[in-house]
């Protein structure tokens, strides 16, 4: 059963297990530069006509994985071990956060995206899932704003990130990590005793994600006695050639396969703040990425994942509360058409095809979007 929680911006209460949500200073924000930046497009005539994307644009588009991807040698160092996992009967609080965003067209002067944030969380005994959307927030992004909006990342991540915002083309990567971050911080915060599903790697050190704030994350998590596990949905992390979640497919599931003796780090900037496991949770051929906090015990990261597998439904090896918060984050081509015709009805910003460029030089050999 799934059952939805409203959200508005004076929503000061949320129904988490054991949790509130009551730092809203953050969403609020980005409701009101929502709001302005969409205003600013449509009191200019240069920028009031939207130009549709031959291709909608979301954030798998633009990063197919959420990691740095890695390539490990040396199997003499590197040791695989299968680790078998048996169900534990200990009622535990999951929590799930997803973060999407999708390119909904451009202007004369910038882009126009949408961004949406989802959280699905299960609490025994009642055996429902509940989710609560934050948005979906449109945002037109131009040369003139995108440093307030970086601004404001820069602001609620302790300044850990670079003050100087990046080109346009990956604002709505910086502006997808704002929201996800600030969900994950508050979940870390509000809950206690809760598995925390992220979806994507515990790699830090890329401009979007410091290592300062990922392992702020952690801390406060660990503070709360919570435990976070992180998914990754497609995974490019090799072992001398080999795809590491190909390895385990001759092992009886549930298990995990952890590695021993990878470094921590691939540079002086990127780190693995988790430990690297790769999850084959059901029969199947899926299994995936996992990564947990580097600094729980051994004991307790094999604990968490056999919690999980109690208190979460498993199809293909992935949690369904991590699959639905995917679902209810996602953008739907009904719900980019809903948002278009919201801007043409009340702010008057009309939608146009552009010409095909590469249609009309290669007729059916024009293959691919257009440059920007």
């Amino acid at each position: 059963m799934i059952q939805q929680t409203q959200y508005t911006p004076t929503t000061s209460k949320y129904n988490f297990p054991q949790a509130r949500l009551e730092d809203t200073a953050l969403p609020t924000r980005f409701i009101e530069l929502s709001i302005r930046s969409i205003k600013n497009a449509a009191n200019h005539e240069e920028t009031a006509t939207l130009y549709q994307p031959y291709e909608t644009l979301t954030e798998d588009n633009l990063n197919p994985t959420e990691e740095i991807t890695p390539t490990f040698q040396g199997q003499t160092r590197l040791k695989l071990n299968t680790i078998p996992l048996k169900p534990s009967a200990e009622p535990t609080p999951i929590v799930a956060i997803d973060v999407s965003s999708i390119k909904i067209g451009e202007t004369q002067t910038g882009i126009l995206l949408a961004i949406r944030g989802a959280i699905i969380w299960k609490n025994q005994p009642h055996h429902k899932y509940h989710y609560l959307r934050i948005g979906p927030f449109p945002f037109h992004i131009t040369e003139e704003n995108k440093q307030e909006i970086n601004q404001l990342f820069h602001q609620h991540n302790h300044e850990a990130i670079s003050a100087n915002a990046p080109s346009l083309i990956h604002m709505q990567t910086r502006i997808t990590s704002l929201l996800e971050r600030w969900l994950q911080t508050s979940i870390a915060t509000q809950s206690q005793n809760t598995l925390i599903l992220l979806d994507g790697s515990l790699t830090a050190g890329t401009p979007d994600t410091p290592t300062s704030v990922l392992a702020q994350l952690l801390e406060t998590a660990r503070n709360r006695l919570n435990t976070v596990l992180a998914f990754t949905k497609t995974t490019r992390l090799r072992l001398s050639g080999h795809r590491l979640t190909d390895l385990i497919q001759n092992s009886k599931p549930p298990c995990l396969l952890e590695m021993d003796g990878y470094p921590i780090a691939t540079s002086t900037t990127i780190q693995f703040l988790g430990n690297i496991y790769v999850a084959k949770l059901t029969q199947g051929n899926c299994s995936f990425r996992l990564d947990i906090d580097r600094q729980l015990p051994h004991e307790q990261a094999v604990e968490a994942t056999q919690r999980l597998l109690a208190n979460d439904l498993l199809a293909d090896s992935y949690p369904e509360t991590l699959r639905l918060a995917h679902i209810y984050s996602t953008f739907t081509a009904n719900e980019v058409i809903a948002i278009q015709r919201l801007l043409a009805q009340q702010h008057g910003i009309k939608t146009v095809t552009r010409p095909n460029i590469r249609r009309l030089l290669f007729g059916p050999f024009g293959k691919g979007p257009d440059s920007a």
